[in-house]
């Protein structure tokens, strides 16, 4: 569609959004301050979402006599998550347009699909396999060589789903525990740092994109992302040709991130794909004139996209668990740290409550002192 021209949606107009955690909350409040309603369908009637939301459907994602209704009230669909069942789109698409597409969607829910994928794209990925069997499995740790990461090509996600194979003896008890099957078998990468960069594309084929970010991990879930990543110009300015040329070969309408492995000659090789806003991107709230959230509205409501410029450095701390809602007190008082929590009740361990963002003159990140930043957040 890139050239064509977009009618956006008129103000109060009704997005429909699958998924109520804390990415269709933010969603949903973005649309509310771009003049438009949210209706959320989700199983879960006190998830995030639904708190926020103007209308809500309370059932499940495969319900055809709900999902129809749904359909009706609503004058567009986008996702939270890219785990959506492929029966919802086939009774969603006939009735209302839904962005991102079947595309999209399919090739981002399965990783031998999002692997072949990144390659047609021109993204380099680390050598893998398909495995539908031990003996598959077998072979496939013979041509790639241990160590090696199986894993589930659906519905894994912050470290689920997928175990580290150090020694061949491992290889049974890993294959058996995980499921559904086929698998992935990728080589492991020896990365230097975990880069990542979203874009917007547009109805019309427009496509925004942020600045690359540096990300750190505790126990398997995003922990830290630094704006911009201190890497070369060369590595980030590959990285954001990377995700723009993803967009536009997914026909993506919405914000995606992809995230890349920094190998120690410089070299990204492509990880994942996340065809909607991203934990990575939640610094664009209050980094940029318009963050990934209203990025993403925009793109949707078929909107021209906003400046995604960044008007400050900034670092963003996610809290988890008990340990991040513990943070609280020592955040809400610092002028330079928004707080953007998900109204969820219960912090367990390993749970993401919200997240903190601390902004920083443009260009000084480089320059802070780390440890004393971080002490902070």
């Amino acid at each position: 569609m890139s050239g064509a021209l977009a009618t956006p949606l008129p103000p109060n107009s009704t997005i429909g959004i699958l998924g109520g955690g804390q990415l269709g909350r933010m969603s949903a409040l973005a649309a509310a301050e771009l003049g438009y309603r949210c209706h959320v369908y989700a199983p879960d009637a006190d998830s995030p979402g639904m708190q926020v939301a103007a209308a809500r459907t309370v059932a499940d994602y495969e319900d055809p006599e709900a999902l129809a209704a749904f359909a009706a009230a609503v004058d567009v669909v986008t996702f939270e998550f890219e785990n959506v069942p492929a029966r919802t789109l086939e009774i969603l698409a006939p009735r209302v347009p839904c962005r991102p597409g079947r595309k999209a969607l399919a090739v981002c829910q399965d990783r031998l699909q999002e692997k072949a994928f990144l390659e047609r794209a021109g993204v380099p990925v680390a050598p893998w396999r398909a495995v539908h069997d031990l003996a598959g499995l077998e072979a496939a740790m013979a041509e790639i060589g241990l160590p090696a990461v199986l894993k589930t090509t659906r519905l894994g996600y912050d470290g689920r789903g997928q175990a580290v194979l150090r020694r061949p003896e491992e290889a049974a008890e890993a294959f058996a525990r995980l499921e559904p099957r086929p698998l992935i078998l990728e080589a492991f990468v020896p990365f230097t740092q975990e880069i990542s960069a979203v874009a917007a594309r547009g109805l019309d084929g427009s496509v925004a994109v942020y600045d690359a970010v540096e990300n750190r991990h505790s126990h398997h879930i995003l922990d830290l992302s630094f704006a911009p990543a201190r890497v070369p110009e060369a590595v980030a300015g590959q990285a954001r040709r990377h995700v723009a040329e993803v967009a536009a070969a997914l026909e993506l309408v919405g914000v995606l991130a992809v995230e890349f492995f920094l190998l120690p000659d410089g070299r990204l090789l492509g990880n994942e794909i996340a065809p909607r806003p991203h934990n990575s991107g939640h610094w664009t709230m209050d980094a940029c004139q318009a963050g990934q959230f209203h990025q993403h509205i925009r793109a949707v409501a078929g909107m021209p996209l906003g400046s995604a410029e960044r008007h400050s450095d900034a670092v963003m701390r996610n809290l988890i668990g008990p340990e991040g809602m513990a943070r609280l007190p020592a955040l809400l008082p610092q002028p330079d740290v928004s707080v953007h929590l998900y109204g969820k009740q219960a912090a367990r361990a390993g749970r993401k409550m919200g997240h903190a963002n601390c902004l920083l003159p443009r260009g000084s990140l480089s320059a802070q002192d780390e440890g004393k930043l971080l002490a902070r957040l």
